[in-house]
Order: C-alpha cells, then structure tokens, then sequence
C-alpha cells in the first residue's frame, strides 16, 4: 500500500524540488529520509521511480514551518537528496529554493499578506541565518507572474527580492576559514571563503583550463575531478567542516577573467557534477571575495579593492548572476554588511507523492 504526503512541486530559482510542511513529514530523521528517497526515487541515475529529475539541481527538498525564533517568520530547512546514493544530505543552505520559500509560505497560511509585497523573514535552518524575502502579492494573493528575467530560467516572472543578513561564516565560523584571503595548498593557490556558502575559489588557469569549458567537457575529465576533488577533501578540515567526504560542501569554482562584460567568470563543481549555472549562495560568496584584496577573485577580476556598495555581475556557464554587495574594513575588520539579489520561482504542481508504506509504516 502507498502512503500519500502532501507536497508542493516548486521551480525556485534555477534549481527544483518538492516543499514539504514540516508536520507532514516524519519526526525521526532516519524515516524522513527514507521517505524522502522514496519520494525522489533514490538512489538511480534516472530517479526512474520517483519525482527526482537525475540531477542534483532537480532533486531537492525544501521543509517549511513555523519559526523557532522570534526574528523569524518562517523555518526553512534544505535537504539535498542525493541522485545515485541513499543519502540526504543538510550540510548546506540553498539559496534557489530560497525562492519558493516565501511564496510557499504565504499561500499556505504561515505568513499573512501584508499589501502589495509582503515581506517574509526566513530562519534557514542549516546555518541558523536569516534571509528577507519580498515576494510579490497584489490583489491578496501571491503573483508568480511578471517581467523579471534571470539566466538559467526561460522566459520571464515575478521578481523575489532576496536579502541575506550576517550569513558570513554561517557554515565555517568565519568569513575566511583558514584566517587567510588565500593559501597554497598543493602548488595551488585558492581562497576558502563562506559567505553563506562555503566555496573553494581556483585560478582555472593553475589547473591548466582556459576557463570557459563546458560542464559537459569539465564531468568527461576524469583526471580533473580527481585533482579536484583531492583539494575539496584536503580543505574540508582546514575549512573546520570535518571530514567531507559525504557532504555537499565546500564547492569548488574554478574562476577565469570575465568574457562577457562581468567581473569573472565560474565553473562550479556541486561538488562532483558541474553546476550549469551556479548557485545562489556560492554566487554570494564568489562575489564577496571579488571585494577583498588578496583573494584569487580580487586577483582575477584585476581590481584592488571595493570598498561600501557595489554591484557585481558573476559571469556563469548561461549567463550572468547580478549581486548588490556593501563590505567595509580590511584584514581581519574585513565585514559583510549587505548580500542582495533578485531571484523568481513558479508553483509547478500541488497534491500527494506517494511513497512505498515501508518506507514510512503506520506506528
């Protein structure tokens, strides 16, 4: 017999996957991530058995509730439901289906709306930070139509204003986690940075690339990957997040000189495939540490410094990720005080998954 779960199937920014109210899923983390992989149809490559889409952009969970703390509005925890393996990972936040968050939540009696654009205060569990969204609401309901366009998405839709607020260090403690605006490690010079999203930033030149390589052509190197991904897991402890082996961070961006009139260009391992375009948060910092002197980015981007309030445009595989930041102080006063970006979302599909009983039996 199959058990049925509420769900929402939601595009949020340049990613997919299924909301979740947190009071339809199991308590127990082990049962809910059965479910979960059941839901997705986990582990295969296909997801033949499940609503997963085979990549790890389209097999993604959002769980919404009431907020546990009072700056909040809502909670929002992430989960990354792995394609080929039986694991559900929480090591990171995601900041496309960030999107989807503030919608989902007012059209499911969480938040009221408050006007023509109601604002929502999302706790994202995973780092315990705050994002401030404004989702379009005109007329009493939530407007998923409009003009906004972002690359990676076809066509046109409402635009969600995103604020992150102190996300600097959310995962790793600081903003630089090994205390340094770059490190040699291996003969390769990088700069380890989370603002947000813990990411590894590499010269694309250091490992031999030109830098504008196709993600299809990065996945067929296997001798890249593994050169990597030996770096990724050599840094995940100086980065202070242990052994990460099985988990989705850090990410690691090779970055190049902009092509297309931006500030530079990336190539994002996810952490083992390559991201078409590249993630909301990993975005955030790429962009922050083009504002620091002494990082790889800062390099690359040949600019000295960006003191206060500036606009960066991250050039990505399909286009342009465009990021307000404000950062005041050098060295070590180096601080974050504004991380804006505009992102969309579209309600997909609305009903039940079913998953296997077994997965989930009746206590």
């Amino acid at each position: 017999m199959l058990r049925a779960i509420p769900a929402t199937l939601m595009r949020g920014g340049t990613s997919k996957g299924l909301y979740f109210n947190v009071r339809d899923l199991p308590a127990e983390r082990d049962i809910r991530d059965r479910v979960l992989l059941a839901a997705m149809g986990s582990p295969d490559l296909r997801q033949i058995d499940g609503v997963g889409g085979a990549h790890p952009l389209t097999s993604k969970v959002a769980v919404i509730g009431p907020a546990t703390r009072a700056d909040a509005d809502v909670d929002y925890l992430f989960l990354q439901v792995v394609v080929d393996k039986a694991q559900v990972s929480d090591s990171q936040n995601c900041g496309n289906l960030l999107a989807g968050v503030g919608p989902w939540a007012i059209e499911n009696a969480l938040v009221p709306i408050a006007g023509p654009t109601t604002s929502v205060r999302i706790h994202m569990v995973n780092t315990g930070s705050i994002a401030v969204a404004q989702v379009p609401t005109p007329n009493g309901s939530v407007q998923y139509e409009g003009d906004a366009r972002i690359d990676g998405v076809p066509g046109t839709a409402a635009g969600i204003s995103i604020d992150f607020l102190d996300v600097a260090g959310s995962s790793c403690g600081s903003l630089f986690p090994t205390g340094n605006a770059s490190d040699r490690i291996e003969g390769v010079e990088l700069t380890c940075i989370d603002n947000g999203m813990p990411v590894v930033l590499l010269d694309a030149a250091d490992l031999g690339l030109s830098g504008a390589e196709s993600p299809e052509a990065l996945e067929a190197d296997a001798a890249l990957k593994a050169r990597v991904e030996k770096l990724r897991l050599a840094l995940g402890p100086r980065m202070k997040l242990g052994d990460v082996a099985k988990k989705t961070v850090p990410k690691m961006s090779l970055i190049s000189p902009a092509r297309h009139g931006g500030d530079l260009s990336t190539r994002t391992f996810i952490p083992h495939r390559v991201h078409e375009a590249i993630g909301v948060l990993g975005a955030v910092s790429v962009a922050t540490a083009c504002m620091v002197p002494g990082t790889v980015a800062a390099r690359i981007a040949d600019r000295a410094a960006f003191p206060g309030l500036r606009r960066l445009e991250i050039e990505h595989p399909t286009g342009f990720f465009t990021i307000e930041m404000d950062v005041t102080g050098t060295g070590a006063e180096i601080r974050v005080n504004r991380s804006a970006l505009l992102r969309t979302a579209r309600k997909l599909m609305r009903g039940e998954v079913f998953v296997p009983s077994a997965a989930w039996p009746n206590s």
